[in-house]
């Protein structure tokens, strides 16, 4: 598991990088208008992503299906204008607005804003500009596309309760349905966090015999995890009899910090990264949940994109169009080699027209 440590390196490597930017006041916006590639005809919207960073697997998938898209159109990859947050909400509302007054509103904005409160202020300021938005993954339950006409496009999450309770249910059997389980989590306020924490929780309602012994955000981030898992193993030691990973970069630093201990316990994940699916082949981790980020990254800069350019309008779209779930596929060690092969080692080549085909279905609030 060499490559634990190797991704563990080369975070702290994006990180350095990212503060030393800062330090000399250039954000992403100011960063694109350094590349004549990024100019844009004053007719052509510029087409951005608004991610963390992409040094996490997940997000550099997301934001290559952003950059398929690009190529789709015939406008090249390096069209593609990137806005990196590095998990600071703050700084993703700045320089969307940076952004706005850079092009003077015409934007098609694919974004993760990060947390479920900056949502709102982020599709604020891009509707007030004239631009597009389409989010995914964090929004507040009040906040809908259809409330700001056209130009809030849509909003793309996953239902993750359910397969996160899967994931737990593996979990917990293989863990014999007794013993302790400590639970690593995302971001507090992140919508998939709090549904994957809600997911264990669901589970340990039919395992009477199994303890929660902690709960705690790593905010996604395998150095938090590594950090946080070390810290529960002293806390805990023998107790812990299983690990439930709220994604696969967090399951990359629990690995590491087991392993440091010499303890080889079951552990889940989720996401469905290339590194995460081998460990399920070997059988490492126990499962993991793709939830297709290629597809997911290319589809929402394709309908901000053709919202924009005035291909479709998503105010003449039904509900179910504008808010809805992303597909998610359990992989196992049973299927993990296939599924490898389908999704992985050939990527599917895909319809960006077909903005919803392997949708599942309109978001149902509780």
């Amino acid at each position: 598991m060499s490559f634990i440590k190797k991704f563990i390196e080369a975070e702290t490597v994006s990180r350095r990088n990212f503060l030393l930017a800062t330090s000399y006041g250039v954000s992403a916006a100011a960063a694109a208008s350094m590349f004549p590639s990024m100019a844009r005809a004053a007719s052509d919207p510029t087409v951005a992503w608004s991610y963390r960073n992409r040094t996490n697997p997940y997000w550099n998938e997301i934001v290559s299906g952003g950059e398929a898209f690009m190529d789709a159109q015939g406008l090249g990859k390096d069209a593609l204008t990137h806005l990196i947050n590095e998990g600071s909400s703050e700084k993703s509302l700045a320089d969307v607005k940076a952004l706005l007054a850079k092009t003077n509103g015409n934007l098609a904005l694919a974004i993760d804003t990060n947390d479920a409160p900056n949502a709102r202020p982020v599709v604020e300021a891009v509707a007030e500009a004239g631009g597009y938005v389409s989010t995914i993954w964090n929004k507040t339950d009040d906040l809908h596309p259809w409330d700001f006409g056209d130009n809030y496009v849509s909003h793309m999450t996953w239902s993750d309760e359910g397969p996160a309770e899967q994931t737990a249910r593996i979990l917990l059997d293989a863990m014999g349905g007794k013993g302790g389980v400590v639970h690593l989590g995302g971001i507090a306020s992140n919508n998939p966090a709090i549904e994957r924490l809600n997911g264990l929780k669901n589970a340990l309602k039919d395992y009477p015999d199994v303890e929660l012994l902690d709960a705690q955000p790593a905010d996604w981030d395998t150095q938090k995890a590594n950090q946080i898992m070390s810290s529960m193993i002293t806390r805990f030691g023998d107790e812990i009899t299983g690990v439930h990973c709220a994604n696969d970069t967090i399951g990359y630093g629990v690995l590491e910090a087991l392993r440091a201990e010499g303890m080889d316990i079951p552990i889940v994940t989720y996401d469905g990264n290339p590194q995460a699916v081998d460990l399920v082949r070997e059988k490492k981790i126990l499962a993991t949940v793709f939830t297709n980020p290629h597809w997911g990254g290319g589809i929402t800069a394709a309908l901000a994109y053709h919202a924009a350019i005035g291909t479709f309008k998503p105010s003449e779209e039904p509900e179910a169009h504008r808010e809805f779930y992303g597909p998610a596929i359990m992989v196992t060690p049973e299927d993990a080699a296939q599924f490898k092969t389908d999704y992985l080692e050939n990527v599917p080549t895909y319809d960006w027209m077909d903005f919803w085909g392997p949708t599942g279905g309109q978001i149902v609030y509780k």
